[in-house]
């Protein structure tokens, strides 16, 4: 398999959308954070998850959408504006804005990465982490 994934070529025909974007940017996000926490600091398990939950979690991520926003190209932009604008329901202990905002980011990331673009993927990454001090 290439490095890039040709987004055309999914088994159902269409390319995927803002939903399914943001579950692959979900775990993406998760991984880096989590891989980060144990190269940074590793220690007992139960603290590093909790470290993780204080990044990874929709106010944490609707604070660095804001941040990354004026760095995002157009196309990502648009990623961010479809992902943020479809219709979901948010988890009980989020605010549903928030939860919109984390979900535009995670689509961005997930769309980074199903095609290919590690570089640019990890500098967002990094910088949505690194921007609230967390990592």
């Amino acid at each position: 398999m290439s490095r890039e994934m040709d987004l055309a070529a999914f088994p159902h025909g269409q390319k995927p959308g803002s939903l399914e974007l943001a579950f692959v940017g979900d775990s993406v996000y998760d991984l880096f954070v989590r891989s980060r926490l144990v190269l940074k600091a590793a220690g007992k398990v139960n603290a590093l998850s909790k470290s993780a939950s204080a990044v990874v979690n929709a106010g944490a991520q609707a604070k660095s959408l804001e941040k990354l926003r004026p760095l995002l190209s157009d196309e990502e932009a648009a990623i961010a504006r479809r992902a943020e604008n479809a219709r979901q329901t948010p988890t009980k202990n989020a605010d549903p804005l928030d939860y919109r905002k984390a979900t535009a980011l995670e689509a961005v990331l997930g769309y980074l990465y199903l095609t290919g673009q590690r570089e640019r993927l990890n500098e967002l990454l990094k910088l949505a982490t690194e921007m609230e001090g967390t990592l």
